[in-house]
């Protein structure tokens, strides 16, 4: 008897199109997994240059040969982790924002819902800031295009102030979430070394907020 699973015939899966996995295609994505979510555990805990690929292997319970069968190197891995937390954070931003009706109410809760998703792994927030000012040009590239998608909630929290007569209608949208990811993103600093906590950061952010929106605000 034939094992269906074992061809690349395209099947519907649970209401899905997408192509059903042979075994060894799916033991390679349960592999690549194992790696991310280790890799994932160690920058979060130690930072970009502590967590070593040996380490990582160990927490995922495999060998370095089976990383490097997933991942050209540390850099490549990295840049997966975050692809991966700012897709997600994304989501979880967008679903803050719609729960509220006005412009600052959106704004403060996705910026207050950042600080929930990142706050617990500062080392990591913090090796993202670093290697931004030392890395390869295309692997910059590479980390905006994954820090893009929590810029565009801000945008379009924005977009909506202007419709909805909350902002200006000249206002210059993209400069605006520009500058409030800047300062969302400067108050992890006060978090790793002065001891921020979240009521810290949110009544900072407010402030930054308030003077980053004043002359914006339509007087309709």
């Amino acid at each position: 008897m034939s094992d269906v699973s074992s061809t690349h015939t395209p099947a519907k899966e649970n209401g899905s199109d997408a192509p059903r996995l042979n075994r060894r295609q799916a033991a390679k994505v349960r592999t690549r997994q194992k790696v991310l979510e280790a890799a994932r555990t160690l920058f979060a805990e130690r930072g970009y240059e502590p967590a070593t690929i040996r380490d990582i292997a160990k927490g995922a319970g495999m060998s370095t040969g089976a990383v490097f069968a997933n991942f050209q190197d540390k850099a490549e891995l990295f840049e997966a982790v975050l692809s991966e937390d700012m897709e997600k954070l994304a989501g979880t931003l967008k679903a803050a924002a719609a729960a509220e009706t006005t412009l600052r109410s959106r704004l403060m809760a996705v910026l207050t819902a950042g600080y929930h998703g990142s706050l617990d792994q500062l080392p990591l927030v913090q090796a993202v800031v670093a290697r931004s000012w030392f890395q390869p040009v295309a692997a910059e590239m590479r980390t905006r295009a994954a820090v893009k998608a929590l810029v565009m909630v801000v945008s379009d929290a924005l977009q909506a102030g202007v419709r909805e007569g909350e902002l200006r209608q000249d206002a210059d949208v993209r400069l605006l979430s520009d500058l409030i990811y800047v300062a969302f993103l400067s108050n992890f600093r006060g978090a790793a070394y002065d001891g921020w906590t979240m009521p810290d950061l949110t009544a900072r952010i407010g402030k930054q907020l308030d003077v980053i929106l004043a002359g914006q605000i339509s007087r309709q």
